[in-house]
Parts: C-alpha cells; structure tokens; sequence
C-alpha cells in the first residue's frame, strides 16, 4: 500500500437543505476526487415516504437533482469528480432516473449505480410478528411504519465504484459510510482492517455534516471569518488511515485543532464503542496536530470488529401537534405572554368540551427572551419584548385547526402589545416518533446496479464485536497541589459541541488546554451534569447522564439520556436536536486556582 498518495474528498451536504453554494465553491477550488452529500436524518425518511406515496416516482432528495446537479453536472463530468450519496432516500432508482435525464439534456455519459437493500417497510407485515420492541425504551411495536430502513455500511458503495460508477446513489447508509466507501475501494482496505476502518469512518464523520467541520457552530464563534462565504470541508486522505481536515483556499470559515475535535464529538455516544456496521469504532486516543493554517491533522483511531446486526430506524405518527407564536411587546411582556396563551388552552379545551373533541395531550408555553430553555438557571423574566411559542398536541388534527383559527384572536382582546406573527395562521402537522431496532446482517440482502448489470450480497462480519474486550482510560481523579480558591465558567476552559441522538443527546467537551482537564474532570461528574441539567429531563422514565473520557484530545463525552423530550419531530421544545445544550453547560463553574481567574 502507497502511503503516500492521497485522496481529497469533499464535504457538500450536511442535511436536507444545506447550502447550494458548497458543491460549486469544492468544484472550484477543493481539487477533489469524491465530493460526499449527506441528506438523510432520521425524520427526513418520513417526509420522503409520505412523498413517494402520494407520487410514486418521488421520495428522493430532489433539491439534489434539480438544483445541485442542475447547475453543477458539466463541471462535474469535466473535472472527472466522481460523486457519492444518500440522496436515493426511499426511492434511488426515481433518483438515479431523474439523474440520467439530466445527463441526456446535456449529452453526458455518466454512470449512475444505485445500492439498495435498506428499505425495509415492505417486510412490515412480517416484522410485525416478531415482538419486537423499540431498542432504547421498550415501546411496544406501532400499528403502522412511514419508513423503516437499515443503516447500511460503506462495502455496497466501494463495489459500485469497483463497477465504474460516476455517481453512486444510496438509500440509508450511516452518514460516514459515503467517505468510507469510496477509501474501501481507493485504498483496498480489507473488512478485517479494523483501525483503518475506523480512521475512515472518522474522516466520514468529520465532514458528514458540512461547514461543522469548518468552523460552523464553533464555540469561539467570534474568531470565526467571513460566515457568508463560510468553506465547506475537504480531506486529504492517506493510505495509513491519517487525514488531514482542509477547505478551499479564499473562502470563509477556520479549520484548527479545537474545531476539528468539536466535530469529532459531535452525536457521538461511547466514543470507544462507535458502533456502525464496517466496524466499531473507538476514539478515545485520537490527536489532532495542527499542521498549518487550516491544514489539521486526525490520527490516532482504532477498531474493533463489527456486530452481527443492522440498526433499523423505523418512523410512525403519533397524533398530531400544532406551533404558534405570538410576540408581546412592553413592560412585563413574559407574565403577559403566559397569562396570554393559557387562556388561550384554557378557551379551545372548553370549545373542545363543547365539541365533544377530547383534551389537549400535551402542552408547552415558552417565552423566547426569558431563558425558558434554562429551566431553573434561567436570569431574567424581565424583558420588555418576548415571542410567546405555544405548543400543542392532540390525538386528531381536528381541534388543532381549531386552535389555529383561534390563535389570533389576542390581537385584539387581551394582553396589551400583543403583534399578530408574520407566517400566517399555525400549520397543523402529523408528530413523529422514531422506533429503532436491530436486526441480523444476514436477513438483509444488498443490492448494487449499474445499467444492466447488477451484484447482490450479505455482509456477514469475519468477527465479532466483543463489548469486554474494551480496555477504558485509567485517569486518576486527584488534582495537581495548587489550591482551588475561585470559580469560572466553563467555557474559560474548554470548547463544547453538543447533538441529539433520537430522544436523547450528547455534549462533547474538550479542554482548551491539557492542564485545565483535571479540574474539569473533578467537577463536571455524571452527578454534577445530570443536577445542573436537570431541566432537560422533564418527562423523562429513566433520565441518567454517562460520562466518558477521550485523553488524545483532552476530552469528555456525556449522554444525556431522554432529554430531548422525545426528540426530533416528537418533541414540543424549542431545542428538540440539542443545538443549544453545550452552550448551556459551558457556563458550569469550575473550581480553580485563583491565578486562573484573573
């Protein structure tokens, strides 16, 4: 194996309905051979499925094709850049169909593979008999599925480039199995090259979600250039498994050593048991160097075998909710505001009774201006302006269009300074709640076609995972003999990058130097996590914070466990993926020497 040559894979897409300027800006000035676009989170499966059962030839990412590729394709047939995606959705054969339209108009002869096996709502039926239970909280099997998909590795995608692909359209893959996949086939790595899996998986998941990685959502935010022309990620990658994370040259955004680690924290859960379908991976003793401006290097990662099964997100509606927001302007605008919109419950359940439409399920008022995120830690009700957000659930859509008609009515009969909201009446929508579970790799044949030919296959793992063969960090808990006799906020001492992961999320934290990390570690206990964030919990049935230690990178990693309140689209809160939880927790005080204080 040539460790010295390199692969540059750029970083386009981080969701469904990131930025169009990345693919233009990495074809320009990236000097890559793959450019990666990730548009699949979990909830996205379930607005793709509801498309592709209303028009059959829909339930891809077509912003994919009709703007990304649109304007792009004849650069990226000329380049020679070759194009890897989870774009497909639910339907990557309209997706792959769509694409090779595009190609006819403007007399292109690309190769387009399609890999496919993951889509497992056809098998309901089946599945349905098998008792199977959510995986993370028990909840009994739902009476129907939106989406049910397996999470499928990156072998599937290096077999479709083995085939000649330009372009290789998946369904549900782990997001890092698009960077993976194209080092499999580039570098022959094995399926038994456990560390050099990982360090793959690793570089997937740097640039997984785009401008993260480049300085996007950065804790020091302030030192961050030129957001509007912020860049969108490249990778150098070498055959040993090292990579260094870069951007093109004159455009925005910072690549350092802090960011970088950021984004490796980023939803991540037990970072030595990463568990994704090629390999478990533990990154516990990852460093990060850097190289020179915006040039860091990531080495450091390790593997450990696959699990014998395939995580399958699965996605149902649970009844339906309703969000309105009302601003209040002047002197005790947030007391105004809550009087406001219980009144407003308070009317519509007796319209309700009247109807005979039951009760509200759920329901949360939260004043944007008062902290009503910060729970107990919240400093201020005392704002003279504030966007009262009233959320709401119910078992039918019908009262909620109810409550929808009602909502303006404030306007003109009761807190004074009351605005009407400027997007019109509250949309009524379904709630959706994830259901995941495992399933065995062998019940899952994998699929991949290009033109008339096609590979189908099982992966089976040559080994398997052993959970006690991991050996974890013995850090002592004793404090150097400088004396702590002052405290300060978090932040002063490290950086903090926080994510959800279904109903619950994580907060990465590393120090900003080596020497802080004891103090940090001495304070911020799973104990001391768990009572400062206790208002994260509400609702939960069996909350808990995990903490682990990451020594490469002078870090911690806590979960956070059922603290989104149901997360994603089942949660009613202002924060339901988590963005804000670091930035809650950075301000922790920690006991110091005085001389740090100054």
């Amino acid at each position: 194996m040539d460790n010295n040559r390199t692969i540059r894979i750029g970083g386009a897409a981080a969701f469904l309905g990131d930025s169009s300027i990345a693919v233009p800006q990495l074809i320009r000035g990236g000097e890559v051979d793959y450019i990666i676009l990730d548009y699949l989170a979990e909830v996205t499966m379930s607005f793709l499925g509801r498309a592709k059962a209303k028009r059959p030839t829909m339930g891809y990412a077509g912003f994919f094709v009709d703007v990304v590729l649109t304007e792009s394709i004849r650069e990226i047939a000329t380049q020679g850049i070759r194009i890897v995606t989870n774009a497909g959705g639910i339907n990557p054969h309209s997706c792959r169909d769509a694409i090779l339209a595009l190609c006819r108009k403007h007399d292109l002869q690309l190769k387009v593979a399609v890999v496919e096996g993951d889509d497992l709502l056809p098998r309901y039926p089946e599945l349905s008999q098998r008792n199977i239970t959510e995986m993370f909280n028990g909840e009994p099997w739902p009476g129907e599925m939106m989406s049910m998909n397996a999470y499928l590795g990156a072998k599937p995608i290096a077999e479709a480039l083995a085939m000649g692909a330009d372009l290789v359209i998946t369904g549900r893959v782990v997001d890092s199995a698009l960077t993976l996949g194209p080092l499999l086939f580039e570098f022959g790595w094995q399926e038994s090259d456990y560390d050099l899996l990982a360090a793959g998986s690793l570089a997937g998941h740097i640039i997984e979600c785009g401008a993260q990685a480049t300085g996007g959502l950065h804790t020091d935010w302030e030192t961050v250039p030129d957001w509007s022309n912020i860049g969108y990620p490249v990778i150098e990658c070498f055959g040993d498994g090292r990579f260094v994370v870069t951007k093109p040259e004159n455009t925005g955004g910072l690549v350092t050593e802090a960011i970088v680690a950021e984004q490796m924290l980023y939803e991540i859960g037990d970072p030595q048991a990463y568990l994704l379908p090629d390999v478990v991976c533990d990154f516990s003793q990852v460093r990060v160097k850097q190289l020179q401006e915006n040039q860091v290097e990531v080495s450091g990662a390790l593997g450990h075998p696959p699990t014998e099964s395939y995580k399958v997100c699965g996605t149902y509606q649970d009844g339906y909710r309703c969000i309105a927001v009302l601003p209040v302007i002047g002197m005790d605008a947030v007391r105004k505001a809550e009087r406001q919109a219980a009144a407003l419950i308070e009317r519509t359940e007796r319209i309700f009774q009247e109807k005979q439409m039951g009760r509200y399920r759920a329901t949360l008022v939260e004043c944007l201006g008062a902290e009503s995120a910060y729970g107990l830690h919240a400093r201020t009700r005392h704002t003279r302006e504030t966007a009262c957000k009233i959320s709401l659930e119910h078992d039918h859509p019908e009262p909620l269009a109810l409550f929808a008609d009602e909502v303006f009515a404030p306007t003109t009969s009761m807190a004074p300074g009351t605005t009407g909201w400027f997007a019109g009446k509250p949309a009524v929508s379904p709630v959706i709640r994830i259901f995941s579970f495992l399933i065995p790799k062998a019940e899952i044949p994998i699929t991949v076609s290009l033109e008339d030919r096609q590979q189908t296959f099982i992966q089976t793992p040559v080994a398997v995972f052993d959970k006690g063969s991991i050996i974890r960090p013995g850090i002592p808990d004793t404090l150097p003999l400088e004396q702590t006799t002052c405290s300060i906020p978090l932040v002063k001492l490290a950086w903090g990058r926080s994510g959800d992961k279904g109903n619950s999320c994580n907060i990465g934290i590393m120090a900003r130097k080596p020497e802080y990390l004891p103090y940090i570690r001495q304070a911020l206990t799973a104990e001391a996590v768990y009572k400062f964030m206790a208002h994260v919990f509400a609702g939960a049935n069996d909350p808990k914070v995990e903490r682990f230690d990451l020594p490469g990178i002078s870090g911690l990693n806590f979960l956070l466990h059922e603290s989104l309140g149901g997360g994603q689209m089942a949660s009613l809160r202002l924060d339901p993926l988590a963005k804000g939880m670091a930035q809650q927790l950075l301000e922790f005080p920690i006991p110091v020497p005085e001389a740090w204080g100054d």
